[in-house]
């Protein structure tokens, strides 16, 4: 062949090769789609016409050397080829380096191959490398041709096999990652189902068994439900435990405070938005009610809610449809609705503020929360509570709750219900420089009768002695009335103790 030709004819052979390695690494970006990509990976480098055949093996350690794909597709065959490798094959993976077989009808550790079949083949075998280990084997058969250039047609395949390791690895590195993900979100789902267990919520009044029994009784149904109660009472646990007691437990809890969003942002954040349906929606949007697909949303302070979209909420009630702002496509709605109010919906709607169709749409099966102070006994038990988790939380060793402390909790009216008592608890934990809180780590609320209608007002003598009477009862209570070890404890002689127990009009005996 004249030189002038065969040089053109190389250039040409490589630019072919290059267009493809591009054309392969653009197939094999889609790594979530592994074996689809690299299906069409192998179909671009089947298109040259030397090429016969091309297909992966893979080494696991469960299931042997398997075919991961190839092209043509020809299963039976194919996968009786790919087992006659044999030998040639183990020599790959065991020593990580390529092979070269320019004539497959000369090549013993063919097994199958040794006669010479109608047409020769030659055969390039390429081992798939990560982190150091074989895994795999990328292997082609050509044409044979005696003037073919087998070092650089091997170059070539060497170069797609790297492109191959690395789609493989970075497919693994999302499988695992997807694997940790679902751990992690079936963790998470359990946790909050334990947390939201209706019998984790502090209580045994007869007011709370009464709201354990409503929410056994609703739990289990699609019923829309409406929670009325004071601010603090803990609306949304109940709503959590409604959920994560119902059938829809796997599937979203999302949550809405119609307060807390503008005006002008509830509806789209409700119903979701369009692209271009107003200044700033760059994209389509989806919605809550969407978001919330399959699952329950909940509504808290529903009574906030604009008149124009108690319209459009009431649709969805009806219908269980609805449209995105700027939209006409109908979505449908599969959401279970809980509603939760502080407000008296009655009020609102003889003044006009509430719609009358909507809160019989809301109000289907209702649920009371009691207020704190309707439900005094649960109190201790929710102090108690709240001193471990808060204890937990700061690091902090505290341990129990002074008997005068235990007093003034108890007596206090909790105009800011649970909330309330929760804070406060925290807050001594704080300030607590012991094991045990004491009345004066309480908040001020607590101790004066202008906030909190439980003490009278007494001047500094009568604080300071009542003070002493709070350690002493402590320490009486510490060591079961024993003078003499509640003595050592305060530091002082088992005399003054006598002296004080009966100043105080303290019985001893009570504490045995």
């Amino acid at each position: 062949m004249p030189v002038g030709k065969a040089i053109p004819e190389v250039q040409n052979d490589e630019v072919r090769r290059l267009a493809s390695l591009l054309e392969v690494s653009k197939c094999l970006t889609d790594t979530i789609h592994l074996r689809k990509s690299l299906r069409f990976a192998l179909e671009l480098l089947g298109e040259d016409d030397s090429v016969d055949e091309v297909f992966i093996l893979l080494d696991t350690e469960d299931a042997g050397r398997e075919l991961l794909t190839q092209y043509p597709e020809e299963p039976p065959t194919l996968m009786s080829r790919a087992r006659s490798l044999g030998k040639i094959a183990d020599r790959v993976i065991e020593s990580g380096k390529p092979v070269i077989v320019p004539k497959a009808s000369l090549e013993p550790m063919l097994g199958g191959r040794s006669r010479v079949p109608a047409k020769e083949r030659s055969l390039i075998l390429v081992p798939l490398i990560l982190a150091g280990k074989t895994f795999g084997i990328l292997a082609m058969e050509l044409h044979y041709d005696g003037e073919r250039h087998y070092e650089r047609a091997l170059h070539f395949v060497q170069v797609v096999a790297s492109l191959v390791a690395q789609a493989v690895r970075v497919n693994q590195l999302a499988e695992a990652e997807k694997r940790s993900l679902v751990a992690e979100n079936l963790h998470l789902r359990e946790e909050l189902k334990q947390r939201y267990d209706f019998s984790n919520i502090i209580g045994n009044s007869n007011a709370m068994r009464e709201v354990y029994e409503r929410i056994t009784q609703v739990a289990r149904a699609d019923t829309t439900v409406l929670i009325r109660g004071e601010s603090g009472t803990g609306k949304e646990l109940i709503a959590h435990a409604i959920h994560y007691n119902s059938h829809r437990a796997e599937k979203p809890f999302v949550r809405v405070s119609c307060a807390a969003l503008p005006e002008t942002l509830i509806e789209a954040e409700l119903f979701g938005h369009e692209k271009g349906a107003f200044t700033g929606a760059q994209f389509q949007k989806q919605g809550r009610f969407e978001l919330a697909s399959g699952g329950t949303l909940f509504l808290d302070e529903i009574g906030e809610l604009q008149p124009s979209l108690q319209v459009k909420l009431l649709r969805v009630l009806q219908e269980r449809e609805f449209e995105r702002v700027g939209g006409t496509q109908t979505v449908r709605a599969d959401v279970r609705l809980i509603a939760a109010t502080n407000k008296p919906l009655e009020d609102a709607m003889n003044e006009g503020a509430f719609r009358e169709d909507l809160y019989y749409r809301l109000n289907v099966f209702t649920v009371f929360v009691p207020p704190l102070r309707e439900r005094q006994s649960d109190a201790l038990l929710l102090a108690d509570h709240f001193l471990e988790k808060f204890s937990g939380k700061h690091g902090r060793n505290i341990r129990r709750i002074s008997t005068p402390a235990i007093d003034m909790l108890s007596s206090y009216h909790w105009p800011g219900n649970v909330r309330e008592l929760e804070n406060t608890i925290e807050r001594a934990v704080l300030v607590c420089d012991g094991h045990v809180i004491h009345g004066h780590h309480l908040p001020p609320t607590l101790q004066t009768a202008e906030a909190s209608d439980t003490l009278t007002t007494v001047d500094l003598a009568q604080a300071v002695a009542a003070y002493e009477k709070d350690l002493l009862l402590d320490a009486l209570k510490s060591t079961r009335g024993n003078r003499a070890k509640a003595a050592r404890i305060l530091h002082t002689t088992e005399r003054i103790i006598g002296y004080k127990v009966s100043k105080y009009g303290i019985e001893c005996s009570r504490f045995r």
